[in-house]
């Protein structure tokens, strides 16, 4: 395999899942990258559903949204890149207001932010007055805008009873708010929203889990259906379900969740078998290392917010912050 020495030491982070002819491939980029980092004085942040060569290879600060752009406002850096899709790029422009925020593709979207807009709001605070809005984080700055306080898939439940009131609405995601809703007394008004990567799983994908590798533990997102959610041994965000993995050691896992999670989490764990009838996210696979390149040589895409969006959205993120 024929890369400099600086690609060679990060390709023992990533063996176990990409082959050596792979990351020649990618050795150019990687190298790069690292080099326009130090030139530019930025960082790179990747989600936990990004690509291996870019989770392990070049970013900075991994994990869920929220944990992005909260560890983003530890660094010294005056550019940040998202790897991720705009939501999260917008989240982290938004607790770091004087950093020049980039996204590689413009085109990197969300199908269940996509599912509600700032007016859908106005609409349920017609309907509904005096109910809080908790919306979640995998949403529009402007839908941020038009609500109480935010919540994460990790702590949707501890937003929610933290509001000491007996009805919420919880938006976008129907699917989480109801399983929120199995967990606690509040009442949980919700919304017509999916995420297009964990609507896809049921319960007898489960159950097919289960015939065909006994013994295997089954981690499932929030964002599942909550008859997937039953079925799983373990139910979490992607920060809970790979702390779940570190602490337990399970011989044979699924994460029902984006299939570059597993990847990632696999890379770090060699000894455990990962089986994976996961689900792609379009939007994530449209950042790529030669785009995370791209970004830092034209410093583009760039991340702006309305100041008149940009200060509302920030104080419903900031008031979710503020919930120990």
């Amino acid at each position: 395999m024929n890369v400099s020495p600086q690609a060679a030491q990060l390709y023992d982070k990533v063996k176990s899942v990409i082959l050596p002819a792979e990351w020649s491939e990618f050795a150019p980029d990687v190298d790069a990258i690292l080099a326009l980092k130090r030139e530019k004085n930025a960082v790179v942040l990747a989600h936990n559903y990004q690509t291996p060569e870019i989770f392990h290879g070049v970013a900075d600060i991994v994990g869920d949204s929220l944990a992005l752009a909260r560890e983003a406002m530890k660094i010294d850096a005056e550019v940040i890149v998202l790897a991720g899709v705009h939501f999260m790029a917008e989240t982290a422009k938004l607790l770091n207001p004087s950093r020049t925020v980039l996204i590689p593709d413009r085109r990197a979207g969300c199908s269940l932010a996509e599912s509600i807009t700032a007016h859908d709001v106005r609409l349920l605070r017609q309907r509904w007055p005096g109910v809080p809005i908790v919306t979640y984080v995998n949403t529009s700055a402007a839908v941020k805008a038009e609500s109480d306080i935010c919540c994460t898939s990790g702590n949707a439940k501890k937003i929610v009873e933290s509001l000491g009131v007996p009805k919420v609405i919880v938006l976008p995601d129907e699917y989480l708010a109801q399983n929120i809703a199995r967990e606690t007394d509040v009442e949980v008004i919700t919304w017509v929203g999916h995420c297009e990567v964990h609507e896809r799983f049921s319960a007898a994908d489960v159950a097919q889990l289960r015939a065909g590798h006994p013994g295997i533990v089954v981690l499932a997102h929030p964002e599942c259906p909550p008859e997937v959610v039953a079925e799983a041994d373990f139910a979490g965000s992607t920060a809970a379900m790979a702390d779940y993995v570190e602490r337990e050691r399970p011989g044979r896992v699924v994460l029902m969740t984006e299939c570059s999670m597993s990847d990632n989490i696999a890379a770090l764990h060699p000894e455990i078998e990962f089986v994976r009838p996961c689900n792609l996210c379009p939007h994530m696979k449209r950042i790529t290392l030669p785009k995370i390149r791209r970004a830092l040589e034209t410093m583009s895409h760039e991340v702006t917010i309305d100041p008149a969006v940009a200060e509302p959205a920030r104080r419903a993120v900031e008031r979710m912050l503020a919930v120990h």
